[in-house]
């Protein structure tokens, strides 16, 4: 049977998986190809609300469900078809939880489990409803070093967080712990993973006071981004920060742990996922106290701006901004930077980038000493 995709993945106009997902003013999201084909024949409404958008629209990168999507897509396919035709998904959970069963029987019936997570999300609510999670959970044992065993089954772990309904049962289960260790004692690709399926988990609300909660999370993620071997161990990281800040109270959490050094540093080195992390952070009180407190801060996100990405740019004017009304000293360096002729160059150039323009709007009133924001 063919891979059935999570209709998430999927863009509302094309009906194809989305490689590039972006986040419409409307709150939709769709593929950028898709909707800037859209826009560029001259529509102004949501392809899905019908309600009315600004001139200039801004398409606002979906990082979270870009990771979730290349995760899913890469979970390696079993090599031969002909002998899963019809699994049965019950056997091939007994077969994990069995202490006596061998390496191979479990990696099989993991790459079998995988394969039936891919088909739909009512194949996802089954399994989790046969016991499909507490089974995976047995296999991350990592007083081992198979490494193989476990993204397999992190992966089918993943697969399953997929589905909304699968999302606060499989925290209930136990999975954190599990997950935790896996961001410190696991391979890099394990690694990543874990960083993922946290962030698929914390899509649901509660699921966000619950990891931020739970001992060690924040910490581990903040470890792993610090310490991560692989370019996509830092950025899955960041994407599980910034997906855990959205809920106010894990803010100071991700900032006592010290991200923010770690965050700055990263930055510097050009993973601009860093810089979304920050923007979030730069909405409390800590947070601003911490970016305060590091050498060299402004320069950071004065870089960001001159060499970024237009997300990067934005989120680092955002972040600005915020450093500026909160510290003259800041407003001070920023111009001594020549933030705000950027910031000027920045709403005078053709830019179709709405949040954009408006951030360095904002920018240019707080630097002007009429801060928007006080």
């Amino acid at each position: 049977m063919a891979t059935q995709f999570p209709d998430d993945f999927k863009c509302p106009i094309s009906l194809e998986i989305m490689s590039d997902p972006v986040i419409l003013s409307s709150g939709h999201t769709f593929d950028r190809v898709s909707i800037q084909r859209w826009l560029d024949s001259g529509h102004r409404t949501c392809p899905i609300t019908k309600l009315p958008l600004p001139d200039q629209p801004s398409l606002i990168p979906n990082h979270a469900l870009r990771s979730l999507i290349s995760n899913f897509t890469h979970t390696p396919l079993p090599k031969s078809q002909s002998n899963y035709a019809n699994p049965n998904p019950h056997t091939l959970i007994s077969i994990l939880t069995s202490k006596s069963s061998p390496l191979h029987s479990k990696l099989d019936s993991l790459s079998q489990l995988a394969e039936l997570s891919k088909r739909d999300s009512t194949s996802r609510r089954k399994l989790a409803d046969s016991g499909a999670v507490s089974a995976v959970l047995n296999c991350l044992n990592f007083d081992s070093n198979d490494f193989t065993l476990q993204e397999k089954a992190l992966s089918l772990l993943l697969n399953l967080s997929l589905d909304d309904d699968n999302k606060v049962g499989i925290v209930a289960e136990g999975a954190i712990g599990r997950v935790v260790t896996a961001l410190r004692v696991g391979s890099p690709d394990c690694r990543a993973i874990a960083a993922t399926i946290i962030t698929s988990l914390a899509v649901v609300e509660v699921n966000k006071a619950t990891i931020g909660d739970y001992p060690l999370a924040i910490k581990s993620l903040v470890w792993l981004l610090q310490n991560g071997k692989l370019i996509r161990e830092k950025k899955e990281a960041a994407t599980a920060l910034y997906a855990l800040s959205s809920f106010p109270d894990n803010r100071k959490r991700v900032v006592n742990c010290g991200a923010v050094v770690i965050l700055m540093r990263i930055a510097e080195s050009g993973l601009e996922r860093a810089v979304d992390v920050l923007s979030i952070l730069a909405k409390c009180k800590e947070g601003r106290e911490e970016m305060m407190r590091v050498k060299g801060c402004v320069g950071v996100l004065v870089g960001m701006i001159k060499n970024g990405s237009s997300r990067a740019v934005q989120c680092s004017l955002f972040t600005l901004n915020f450093l500026c009304c909160y510290s003259e000293e800041i407003c001070v360096e920023a111009r001594r930077e020549g933030v705000l002729e950027m910031c000027m160059r920045l709403v005078e150039d053709d830019n179709d980038n709405e949040k954009l323009r408006r951030n360095a709007n904002n920018l240019i009133q707080t630097l002007s000493g009429n801060p928007s924001m006080r």
